[in-house]
């Protein structure tokens, strides 16, 4: 591997941005995004950057079985867990898998008996779409998107 090589691996790891990573590595960016894209089709590289990545993850303690962990605590909180109906406040028993959700706290104060609280939960749906996604829950599923209508022709000739 090319020390210019070397210099895209580590410059790759910084965003995930092939492009940019190629311009910061000393490639034209005229040419950068297809650069980008051949560095990215070697085996080598390909093998520097997963070697990077799993640095990266020994290093910080982030795994894709902790990020499963963290979006299974947010797809499956309770509101009602978290928060108590009656003064908008967070319940004293909240787990702290269910504070997890929590996506932030704002109080505001009007004078002497003036509270006004917004607690705001972490977007559920998102995370059970990532999760489902993740475990194959929706392949088969017809996509409105992407399905086209059949149309059967049964109209005898």
């Amino acid at each position: 591997m090319t020390d210019k090589q070397e210099k895209f691996c580590q410059e790759y790891m910084i965003d995930l941005n092939a492009t940019k990573a190629a311009i910061r590595a000393g490639y034209s960016p005229k040419t950068a995004r297809e650069q980008a894209a051949r560095l990215l089709s070697k085996v080598n590289i390909q093998g520097r950057i997963e070697q990077l990545q799993a640095e990266q993850s020994r290093r910080t303690g982030i795994s894709a079985d902790r990020v499963l962990r963290e979006l299974a605590k947010v797809a499956f909180a309770n509101a009602g867990d978290i928060v108590d109906a009656d003064d908008a406040t967070l319940k004293e028993d909240a787990s702290p898998d269910d504070l997890a959700a929590v996506q932030s706290v704002k109080v505001k104060v009007f004078g002497e008996d003036g509270v006004e609280r917004e607690i705001k939960l972490a977007d559920k749906l998102k995370a059970l779409d990532l999760l489902g996604r993740h475990i194959g829950l929706f392949r088969g599923t017809p996509n409105a998107d992407t399905e086209g209508v059949v149309i059967q022709d049964d109209i005898p000739d």
